[in-house]
C-alpha cells in the first residue's frame, strides 16, 4: 500500500542530485533553445525524478481506486457519499492522463 509513498524518496534524491550536478541547459531544456548543450547526467536525473514521481502518483491512484471499491463490494455502497465518487472518477481520470503527460514532458522539454 505504501508504494507509491516509498517512490518518492528515491524521486525526490534524483531531483537534488541533478540540482547539484547541474544540467547546464539555461531557461529551457528545449536545445535549439538552451544555452549551454547538456552533455552530462543532470537532465538524465531529472527525467529519471520525473517518471517516478509519475509512477508514484499511478500506484497512489490505483491504491484509492482499490479501496473505493473494496468499500463498495462490502455492502457500503448505499453509504457513499457523492465526493467519494468523484474522487474515483478523477484517480481514474489521472491514470489514464499521466502517462500521455509524461510523454509529452519528456519529448517537448528534453528532446530525447
Amino acid at each position: 500500500n505504501a508504494l507509491s509513498a516509498w517512490l518518492m524518496l528515491p524521486s525526490v534524491v534524483c531531483f537534488g542530485i541533478s540540482l547539484f550536478i547541474g544540467s547546464g541547459v539555461g531557461w529551457t531544456f528545449y536545445p535549439p533553445l538552451s544555452s549551454i548543450p547538456y552533455t552530462g547526467v543532470g537532465v538524465d536525473y531529472l527525467m529519471f525524478s520525473l517518471h517516478l514521481a509519475g509512477l508514484s502518483s499511478i500506484l497512489g491512484s490505483l491504491n484509492f481506486i482499490t479501496t473505493i471499491f473494496s468499500s463498495i463490494f462490502s455492502q457500503l455502497s448505499s453509504r457513499i457519499s457523492i465526493i467519494i465518487w468523484a474522487y474515483l472518477f478523477t484517480s481514474i481520470m489521472l491514470i489514464s492522463s499521466l502517462p500521455v503527460l509524461a510523454a509529452a514532458i519528456t519529448m517537448l522539454l528534453f528532446d530525447r
